[in-house]
């Protein structure tokens, strides 16, 4: 029997390019090492489950392509793995320390267990390489991997420069195929953000499908029929699969959704800045507070007064918040399908981070709803969009609106007083890019391969959308910062020193050397 309706779930995974082997020690390097403890092996933890019991599950994840270079890069895993270690180290101290109060050193404890669990995986099960491990549950059907713009580029702000949103494209896709030793079904614009420029491009790439958001849909040319519960083919072909705001921010929203629960585990109380620093010495090795990943307080209230953490209160809330999402799920496909004389497919997509690294009960909320939506309702049917064309293969024509899924819809975000003065820099360093490729297609002069490729990477780099963002909510807004114009300036000095055919090889090797992303990159996209 054919179900009412259908929904995909897409976490998109991605950080920023962050890797500094000039440094012993990193700040900013943490944001990998917290989202691979707190996100990525729960998540696997959550597949092999799914696996071994069997269960008739399946989400969409987007691995970009910085943050697949940054979980196989042997600098970052060697790195990784000694983070690991000197946190489970601290973690037992914190069962010492806690030893006379019960509560607390219950807790401590359930930290050490959970630590010492993804030791165990991060080494011996996974063998330090997640994502070969998330492709083994690929393989297996019950995850479909995606790609991104390269470096997770705002592509609509490099509409003036054409080629340097094609080589975004392009070299996303590329990279997917030589991680994975296949092309990509679908891809995930870097914040949902689309252009009709993208069209060509994205056909160009062979990719069938992609995520707008949801007045990228409804302000298309003609209105969809069925709004955004259905995907609209653009008129170079991709299918575009409007993104379900109800659903995602009953999830996502500290205010209105589910991470908001008094239940659940606060963020913000860590140890790291509530412990004596004499205490934490051995895990910062500096005098600078920082996360540990931590925490022994919930979220209790609208408060400053937190309460102890009760990992079954936690449990049992994302159990309930599953069930409830279930049922909310139902009903809104049932009221969908009344009015539309096809299934209605929901697409829910969400920060893959937010899952663990910011809502700590995020993957057990998951792994709750999954299997209860696989055996506690035949009303709708789990699916991955790639999965839902292959079953549903015509649909309505339409050619989506220039939007985002930032606030307010468009650009505003990535475009406002704090981070527009890098994008002039940005189209001027473009343009030059396109003309040392229209230049040199030809070349095979391996020093000259070298610094195209290398001014390549510092242009790819410098355009992250994460630096304007940033830049925009004041989160390490110097680093952000000092990030586009590090490789604003290495650019030029590359574009300088080819131009003039006197190219600094000591120069050129220092910068192999700190960005190492892309080995193969094909820098003739620009031409």
């Amino acid at each position: 029997m054919a179900p009412n309706g259908y929904l995909a779930l897409v976490l998109h995974a991605h950080l920023p390019y962050v890797r500094h082997p000039e440094h012993p020690h990193f700040l900013e390097e943490d944001w990998l090492y917290e989202a691979i403890t707190e996100t990525y092996i729960p998540l696997l933890t959550l597949l092999d489950g799914l696996v071994r019991d069997s269960v008739p599950a399946c989400f969409s994840l987007t691995l970009t392509p910085t943050l697949c270079h940054m979980l196989r890069d042997p600098l970052l895993t060697q790195r990784y793995g000694a983070h690991l270690n000197r946190l489970v180290d601290l973690t037992r101290s914190e069962v010492e320390r806690t030893a006379k109060d019960g509560q607390l050193n219950q807790i401590a404890r359930f930290y050490l267990a959970r630590l010492e669990h993804a030791q165990s995986d991060w080494n011996d099960r996974w063998k330090q390489d997640l994502v070969s491990a998330f492709n083994s549950f690929s393989e297996r059907g019950v995850l479909e991997i995606i790609t991104c713009a390269a470096t997770h580029g705002f592509l609509p702000l490099m509409e003036v420069c054409p080629e340097a949103m094609r080589a975004q494209v392009l070299i996303g896709r590329d990279h997917y195929q030589e991680t994975f030793g296949r092309a990509p079904a679908g891809i995930w614009l870097p914040e949902c953000a689309y252009v009709p420029a993208l069209d060509p491009i994205l056909k160009e790439a062979n990719l069938r499908w992609f995520v707008i958001d949801s007045h990228g849909l409804m302000f298309g040319s003609p209105r969809p029929r069925y709004a955004i519960y259905s995907p609209c083919f653009t008129p170079s072909g991709p299918a575009a699969f409007g993104r379900d705001r109800d659903s995602s921010r009953q999830v996502w929203s500290a205010e209105e959704g589910y991470p908001g629960d008094p239940a659940y585990r606060d963020f913000y109380r860590d140890i790291g800045y509530d412990a004596p620093i004499e205490h934490l010495k051995s895990f910062f090795g500096d005098q600078q507070r920082r996360f540990t990943g931590l925490k022994y307080h919930r979220i209790t209230g609208n408060t400053s007064d937190k309460e102890l953490y009760q990992r079954d209160w936690a449990l049992g809330a994302a159990d309930h918040h599953a069930a409830h999402f279930l049922e909310a799920r139902r009903s809104q496909i049932a009221k969908l399908r009344e009015h539309m004389n096809t299934a209605p497919v929901v697409l829910s997509p969400f920060d893959a981070e937010l899952f663990g690294h910011w809502w700590f009960e995020g993957p057990e909320w998951l792994n709750s709803f999954l299997r209860k939506a696989a055996y506690d309702q035949n009303d709708f049917q789990l699916t991955t969009p790639t999965r839902y064309l292959a079953e549903n293969a015509t649909h309505q024509m339409v050619a989506p609106a220039a939007s985002s899924w930032g606030h307010k819809g468009y650009w505003e975000v990535w475009l406002e007083e704090s981070n527009a003065w890098i994008y002039p820099h940005l189209h001027a360093a473009a343009r030059r890019m396109t003309e040392l490729a229209r230049k040199h297609i030809s070349t095979d002069s391996p020093l000259l391969l070298r610094a195209l490729a290398q001014a390549a990477r510092e242009l790819l780099l410098a355009q992250s959308s994460d630096w304007a963002f940033l830049m925009k909510t004041g989160t390490a807004r110097e680093y952000a910062t000092a990030r586009t114009e590090t490789h604003l300036h290495r650019f030029t000095r590359l574009f300088e020193q080819i131009s003039s055919d006197a190219i600094e090889e000591p120069f050129l090797a220092h910068c192999e050397f700190r960005d190492n992303i892309f080995p193969n990159l094909n820098w003739r996209y620009y031409a």
